[in-house]
């Protein structure tokens, strides 16, 4: 991820960008994934893809087996409304399972979840919804209910 001190330093400014640009349009810059990525990347320690690899932004080690990750960002802003939704999700491409870094109005990790591929391809198939089935979008609160939370660790 080349000169991490200096990768903080534009990050920031980045953020504050994005918070300033929000402020004076209502509308987001479209960061959020970058900064998604590199939150989970300094969070989980998962190893970031070079960019527009095709069907995973990420790999990590488990027991010995690299696991292929799909990163998704959400910004949720105080009072924001249910039902948001996250970026689409190809199930055509290849992955083991989908990180989803939910960031605060700062850009700030808040949380993280994760969902397996069987979770995620399952959900987006149920019948009922044009977003899901057509789009492969799914709504924050629904990911979250497939999904296990992996950072911070909720206590059991």
């Amino acid at each position: 991820m080349g000169d991490r001190s200096e990768l903080l330093k534009v990050l920031q400014r980045a953020k504050r960008l994005a918070q300033r640009y929000r402020e004076l349009t209502g509308k987001p810059l479209g960061i959020t994934g970058e900064i998604a990525e590199y939150e989970a990347a300094r969070l989980l320690r998962v190893k970031l893809t070079p960019a527009r690899n095709p069907g995973f932004d990420a790999t990590e080690n488990v027991n010995g087996s690299v696991r292929r990750l799909q990163i998704k960002g959400r910004c949720l802003l105080p009072g924001a409304k249910r039902g948001q939704r996250i970026g689409s999700i190809n199930i055509k491409k290849k992955w083991d399972a989908v990180l989803l870094v939910i960031l605060n109005c700062n850009f700030d990790a808040v949380e993280i979840h994760e969902a397996s591929r069987r979770a995620v391809v399952s959900a987006l198939k149920a019948p009922g919804s044009k977003a899901r089935n057509e789009r492969g979008a799914l709504s924050v609160e629904r990911f979250k209910a497939i999904g296990t939370p992996r950072w911070p660790r909720k206590a059991v």
